[in-house]
């Protein structure tokens, strides 16, 4: 819904495009990734969230995906992060401000919480936890690094 309200500003092209790429980072961006320190994000919704940014950015430099123009050159000229690496991040700072929390708060309780019952039939969905260590085996992070935000 953003989006929509300011499309008529984010699509004149008699906006300078570096004007327009630090609009899109400090409205739409937080906007569009509220929240999303919890997700357990899968593949399909990643690739789904990186396609509507995409066309974000195509609409904001005024071509469509019939130009065939590569996705880096938008990055570029708008100077955008990829939303997958502002997830990432996200999430693993989320993570860190859990491990700083004592370990009497409820947030850190409901991690030992164990529910009795019988699981669904198939593979279990991916899970916070699970996410969060596949993004630090990605990057080749220990948990003990997440704790240093230089690194």
């Amino acid at each position: 819904m953003k989006w929509r309200a300011a499309s008529g500003i984010m699509c004149d092209k008699r906006i300078p495009l570096k004007l327009k790429g630090k609009f899109y980072r400090v409205a739409f961006r937080p906007a569009f990734l509220y929240g999303s320190e919890c997700w357990p994000m899968t593949k399909s919704q990643a690739s789904r969230v990186e396609v509507a940014e995409m066309r974000m950015l195509r609409w904001t430099c005024g071509n469509t995906l019939s130009d065939k123009i590569p996705t880096g050159v938008f990055r570029v000229e708008l100077e955008v992060r990829t939303i997958i690496t502002e997830l990432r991040e996200g999430r693993l700072r989320w993570f860190d401000h859990v491990r700083r929390r004592d370990k009497t708060t409820p947030l850190r309780r409901v991690k030992s919480i164990h529910v009795d019952g019988v699981r669904r039939k198939g593979r279990p969905k991916m899970g916070w936890e699970e996410r969060l260590l596949k993004d630090l085996k990605e990057l080749g992070l220990s948990e003990d690094l997440t704790s240093d935000r230089t690194a």
